[in-house]
C-alpha cells in the first residue's frame, strides 16, 4: 500500500500556468510542507500525517524527485541534478529569490482562499528551507517555519549568510514581521549548510525571530535527524498563529 494512498492528489496551477502536482490530507487550518532533497520522502509523509493529526489541512507539494523515494545516496544525487539543471531554482546566486515562489505564493493564496482564517502556514526545509520566507511576503502567510534553511550553497561568508531573497522580497519579509507576523527557525547550530542565516535573520527581524537550535552537526531537524522538541515547537507555533 502506498504511503500517499491515504491523500488526497491534485495540480496546482499558478497565475503564470505553471502547474505542479500536490498530495492534501487533514481538516482545519492550512498548512503547506515543502519537502527537502531527494524529495517527497517516507519521512516527510510521516511529518505531514503528524501535522494533519494536530487538526491542520497539510497540502505537500511535489518539487522534485520521486513519490514517497528513500533517502539515500543514489536518491539524493538524482534530485540534486535535477534541481541543478532547473532554474526554477537558484544554487549559488545571491540577492535573489527563486522563480519557484511564484508558484508557491499561489498554492497558499488559493488555499487560504478556500479555507479562511487569518492565514496560512508555510513549512521549507534545507533546500526549500528560504522557501518559507520568500512565501511570506504574500499575505496568505500568517506562520512561516525555515528549518535548516541551505541555500544559496554556503559556500562563502556572503553565500552563507544569504537568504535566498530579492532585495525587494527582504524589505517585504521585514515589513511583514514589524506587522506582527513572526518566523520560526529550526537548525542545528554545527549545521554547515545553513551557514550564518540565523544571525542574518536575527539582525533583520530582532526578537520576531524565533530561533530553536539544537546542538551537535545533524541537518534535518524535522524528519531525519528528528528532535522531539523541534515538532512540538512547530506544531504549537501553527496552533496560536493559525488557530488561536
Amino acid at each position: 500500500m502506498s504511503l500517499l494512498d491515504s491523500w488526497t492528489r491534485d495540480l496546482h496551477e499558478s497565475e503564470d500556468g505553471t502547474t505542479r502536482p500536490t498530495y492534501r490530507k487533514g481538516t482545519g487550518p492550512g498548512v503547506i510542507v515543502i519537502h527537502e532533497l531527494p524529495g517527497l520522502t517516507s519521512s516527510v509523509i510521516d511529518f505531514g500525517e503528524e501535522v494533519a493529526d494536530a487538526g491542520f489541512t497539510v497540502v505537500l507539494p511535489h518539487l522534485f524527485g520521486h513519490p514517497e523515494t528513500q533517502m539515500n545516496a543514489g536518491t539524493l544525487t538524482g534530485a540534486f541534478v535535477q534541481v541543478c539543471t532547473s532554474s526554477e531554482f537558484t544554487k549559488l546566486a545571491t540577492g535573489v529569490t527563486a522563480p519557484l515562489a511564484t508558484w508557491l505564493r499561489s498554492l497558499a493564496r488559493t488555499l487560504h482562499g478556500e479555507l479562511g482564517g487569518p492565514g496560512v502556514g508555510a513549512l521549507g526545509m534545507g533546500f526549500t528551507g528560504g522557501f518559507a520566507l520568500a512565501m511570506m511576503v504574500d499575505e496568505s502567510v500568517a506562520a512561516p517555519v525555515v528549518a535548516q534553511p541551505s541555500v544559496p550553497f554556503a559556500i562563502g561568508r556572503k553565500r552563507g549568510a544569504d537568504l535566498n531573497l530579492s532585495p525587494a522580497d527582504v524589505d517585504a519579509s521585514a515589513a511583514r514581521v514589524a506587522a506582527g507576523c513572526q518566523v520560526l527557525g529550526l537548525r542545528f547550530r554545527k549545521d554547515r549548510a545553513t551557514g550564518t542565516r540565523f544571525d542574518t535573520l536575527r539582525e533583520l527581524l530582532g526578537d520576531d525571530f524565533l530561533g530553536v537550535e539544537f546542538e551537535g552537526k545533524g541537518h534535518s531537524t524535522l524528519i531525519e535527524h528528528r528532535q522531539q522538541e523541534g515538532i512540538d515547537r512547530v506544531l504549537e507555533f501553527f496552533e496560536e498563529k493559525l488557530k488561536g
